[in-house]
């Protein structure tokens, strides 16, 4: 089945970056990382352009871990940590991101989002922890 969120071939720079790093994560024939080994500070500048959101069970919601410092600026409403992603109302950089969200824990594999009105990417990562996806690993750009 294809994704609703496929990754393109032309990936801007820093999400190449990202994707990248999170395919070095993956243990031998593992599908995806393992949260406990991901390290944003690996990721030097651009984790300023990351986040980190929590993957909760039954009913699936999503909660923000981690947002970086450029993902906050662009946000610009209020600290996005610990809020729920259903909380947070719409607008760049969060357009169609609960719909990406449950697509990526669904498919447990890379989806990509790209809004030519507001000129960004968003690439969401699964991560694994707890015996399911337990995290999901943003990046805008």
């Amino acid at each position: 089945m294809r994704s609703p969120f496929p990754l393109d071939q032309d990936l801007p720079s820093d999400i190449e970056r990202v994707l990248a790093y999170w395919e070095g994560l993956k243990r031998g024939e593992a599908t995806m990382p393992f949260a406990d080994d991901l390290s944003l500070a690996a990721l030097g500048e651009i984790a300023g352009k990351t986040v980190l959101i929590e993957a909760m069970d039954l009913p699936p919601r999503f909660r923000f871990a981690e947002a970086g410092d450029e993902v906050a600026r662009r946000w610009g409403k209020h600290d996005l940590e610990g809020c729920f992603a259903d909380e947070i109302g719409r607008g760049a950089p969060f357009d169609f991101l609960l719909a990406q969200l449950s697509a990526t824990l669904e498919a447990g594999g890379p989806t990509l989002w790209r809004s030519e009105e507001s000129g960004y990417s968003r690439l969401l990562l699964p991560l694994w922890g707890d015996g399911r996806v337990s995290t999901l690993l943003g990046c805008i750009a």
